[in-house]
């Protein structure tokens, strides 16, 4: 039976929870072991319609350790082989793409993104190891659908963003609509929903697309804007790397209030995110607003 199935596989953003490198209040909870801050891999997500073939969307760098965790993606069967059978991805970050390089051992899959993020890895000849006699690299246009998996169609739209960090020169552009950030609307069995790890700020077209989704996973990097300064390990805004922040004017909370969203759930948690710590008022506030916060192994069906 053709059924929508999803897995968050990773559910923190880029660094995890805790990240390897901090202490900020919510990694120190994490790293003294309080059982109210659980530990979280980097941000993606594996969909399927049938339960057999499996369409990641984005490879995170910890795409071992999330294949061991769900016993839907590992080996089936003969020697050598997969459930994966194709990957998308919403943009070119590193906790996004890095994960291509651990799935360079002979598997055939195919790799769909826009063209302007196929450009980012082919300027970077690493992802060379991806055998282009094993992994076809297809390009996705904007409003374009494409059939990820049997039973299984995805259709790309474009999203407020910016360019990686890696990639940024000179005066960064963020807010923009283009090809370097979209979501994905996924189909199956007559269900549908929307995956938005990244987004800079709630544009028009993007408030249509998620009037009334029946799911929406959605970008939750930051609650608060300045969330790095205050926790004395970053000088940048959430906006300025390209993520809204879930409170404050023109927050995510306040853009989906009102509208006919269905079920909410955030996703791509930044390690510094006090959401992440159950029962503080930070987390009360997005579950009175009807908002889930994303864990690892979390599995929607529709």
């Amino acid at each position: 039976m053709s059924r929508l199935r999803l897995i968050i596989l990773g559910s923190a953003a880029g660094g995890g929870v805790p990240q390897w490198n901090c202490r900020c209040p919510v990694c120190a909870l994490a790293w003294n072991g309080d059982p109210r801050v659980k530990r979280r891999t980097q941000s993606s997500i594996a969909v399927s319609a049938d339960g057999q073939a499996w369409a990641l969307v984005n490879v995170a760098p910890d795409i071992i350790a999330q294949i061991g965790a769900n016993p839907q993606l590992r080996p089936q069967g003969a020697p050598r082989g997969s459930p994966i059978c194709s990957v998308i991805l919403t943009n070119g970050d590193i906790d996004h793409v890095a994960g291509l390089l651990s799935l360079r051992e002979g598997h055939v899959f195919t790799l769909h993104a826009t063209p302007g993020i196929h450009a980012v890895l082919r300027e970077n000849s690493i992802f060379d190891a991806l055998n282009p006699a094993l992994v076809e690299r297809r390009e996705v246009a904007l409003g374009g659908t494409i059939l990820l998996a049997p039973g299984l169609e995805a259709e790309i739209f474009a999203v407020p963003g910016k360019t990686p960090l890696y990639l940024e020169r000179g005066e960064v552009e963020v807010g923009i609509e283009g090809e370097a950030t979209i979501g994905v609307e996924l189909r199956a069995g007559g269900a549908s929903l929307l995956y938005v790890p990244g987004c800079a700020h709630m544009s028009d077209a993007l408030r249509a697309r998620v009037q009334d989704a029946a799911v929406v996973l959605f970008d939750g990097t930051v609650f608060h804007d300045d969330e790095m300064q205050r926790a004395g390990v970053g000088a940048k805004t959430g906006r300025r790397m390209g993520h809204m922040p879930m409170s404050g004017p023109e927050g995510s909370l306040e853009a989906f209030a009102g509208l006919n969203t269905g079920r909410r759930i955030f996703v791509h948690l930044n390690n510094t995110n006090p959401v992440l710590v159950e029962g503080s008022p930070e987390r009360a506030e997005v579950e009175a607003a009807g908002w889930e916060i994303a864990l690892d192994g979390m599995q929607v069906v529709l």
